[in-house]
Formats: structure tokens, C-alpha cells, sequence
């Protein structure tokens, strides 16, 4: 089986001389498909820089990034523009929603500037919205949503041109926990009924123990791997892990979504 994604040797380096600070130093590893794989780490450790190194909004230094066989460092123009649109959904701690826009108009935004038919956008959006719980929510302007309701559109707008993959930065960043638990089993249940592969930055233990692996990093390299024994171990089983690893890097998370 190819992996989906395949990092290779990445590295992103700010500065220069002794000021400089290595971001991303060397890092390499895989998600295959149906993977639900995590990033963990301090602030500072490169989590963010790696996924906007994938998303291509960051541009590294040296090292490969490919995506279903193709490095994504060659693409230009419309291809860029459909890796950037088809092949990743992107969802963002602080949900990014057009304020202008309902959440129907939100989540069918990509579609309409990839050129998907109306009908097949509209039964995907039926779909999605039934799904995450947010069909009597698509009416409303984003001003009129809570937390959970935002990140929820935020994700069926991640979800609806069916990526290959799906990048979460921080998403329970802004959400209290019994929407961060929602929104986690969510994701969960996607990852398994549907076999979307995910691959979710955090620096939440909690958010984090819905994965199925997890890698540590600090200062720039992988620092641990942790993979949870399905489905022998159970979720409070592998938070603990968790836990213990993140003492060792200085973090942790104070309760369990």
C-alpha cells in the first residue's frame, strides 16, 4: 500500500548564524491511507511549520514533500491551485469563515470555484451537514453560530471536495471541551467509516488520544512515537501515554475530552 503522504528529510530553517532557529531539522515519516496520525509538541517544536510546509503555504528549505505520488514542490499554477483546493482540506483553529457568507455559502465555496456540478455539491452538502450536525445551522451568518457550530461548518467545508487528506491545525483550539469532544468524534468517525485519512497538529492530549499514532517533536525532530493497540487499548489508556511523553517535553493537557 503507497502512503498518501510521504515526508522526506524536510527541513525549514529561520535566521541566520547564531540566531538561527531550526524549525523542521531533517524530519521524515508517512501517512498511509486511513491513517488518523497526530503531531505533538511544544510551542516552538515545528508542528505549525510542518503543516503549513504541506499546505504549501511555507516554502522549506530542503527535503521532499509527496502527496499520492507527486512532490508537491514541482507544482505550479492550476496544479498547485487543485492540490491546494482537491487533494488537502484544511481546517483551522479559528475556523476562517467568511463572516459575509451563511454557512451554506461557506461550505459550498470550494466546489463552486472547482467547478463541481451544482447537483453533486448540494447531495454532498446534504450529506456532510447531516452528518456533523449543522443542517439547521447553514441558514446562519457565521456571527450567529457558537464555537462548535463554526468549526463544524468550518470542517464540512474541509471535507466537501473529498481530500485525500485532511490537515487540522489546533482545532479545538477555540472550542470549550464538550465541543472539542464533539468535534473529535467527529473526526474519529470519518476516520474509520469513511477512511479519510487525517492528520491533526496539537498540543492537546486529550484532542490527541483519538489517534491512532503520534508523533512528538521538539526543537525541529521527531522526538517519540507513540502508536495506540487497537482495540485492545482503550482511549483513556492511550492518553495516559500520552501524558507521560508530553511530561518529558514540558506539556500536557489538564482533562480528557
Amino acid at each position: 500500500m503507497e502512503p498518501v503522504l510521504k515526508i522526506e528529510s524536510l527541513k525549514k530553517y529561520y535566521g541566520r548564524s547564531k540566531n538561527q532557529t531550526k524549525a523542521l531539522d531533517g524530519i521524515s515519516f508517512q501517512v498511509m491511507p486511513g491513517e488518523f496520525l497526530g503531531i505533538m509538541g511544544s510551542s516552538g517544536s515545528g508542528k505549525s511549520t510542518l503543516l503549513n510546509c504541506i499546505a504549501t503555504v511555507t516554502r522549506p528549505d530542503s527535503g521532499s514533500i509527496t502527496m499520492n505520488g507527486r512532490q508537491i514542490q514541482t507544482l505550479k499554477g492550476a496544479e498547485l491551485a487543485d492540490y491546494r483546493g482537491k487533494e488537502i482540506g484544511y481546517l483551522f483553529q479559528n475556523f476562517e469563515l467568511l463572516d459575509n457568507l451563511t454557512g451554506r455559502e461557506n461550505i459550498l465555496l470550494p466546489p463552486s470555484l472547482h467547478g463541481v456540478p451544482e447537483r453533486e455539491s448540494r447531495k454532498r452538502l446534504e450529506h456532510l451537514a447531516s452528518y456533523l450536525g449543522v443542517t439547521d445551522v447553514l441558514p446562519k451568518f457565521p456571527a450567529q453560530m457558537s464555537g462548535g457550530q463554526k468549526q463544524r461548518i468550518a470542517a464540512a467545508r474541509a471535507l466537501i471536495l473529498n481530500p485525500g487528506l485532511i490537515l487540522a491545525d489546533e482545532p479545538t483550539g477555540a472550542l470549550d471541551s464538550g465541543n472539542a469532544k464533539a468535534l473529535m468524534e467527529k473526526l474519529s468517525c470519518l476516520n474509520q467509516k469513511e477512511n479519510a485519512a487525517i492528520l491533526i497538529v496539537t498540543h492537546d492530549s486529550g484532542a490527541a488520544s483519538y489517534c491512532r499514532r503520534i508523533l512528538f517533536i521538539q526543537d525541529g525532530v521527531i522526538f517519540h512515537e507513540l502508536r495506540r493497540c487497537i482495540p485492545e487499548e482503550s482511549r483513556q489508556e492511550f492518553y495516559s501515554r500520552i501524558l507521560n511523553v508530553m511530561a518529558q517535553l514540558g506539556g500536557g493537557s489538564a482533562n480528557v475530552l
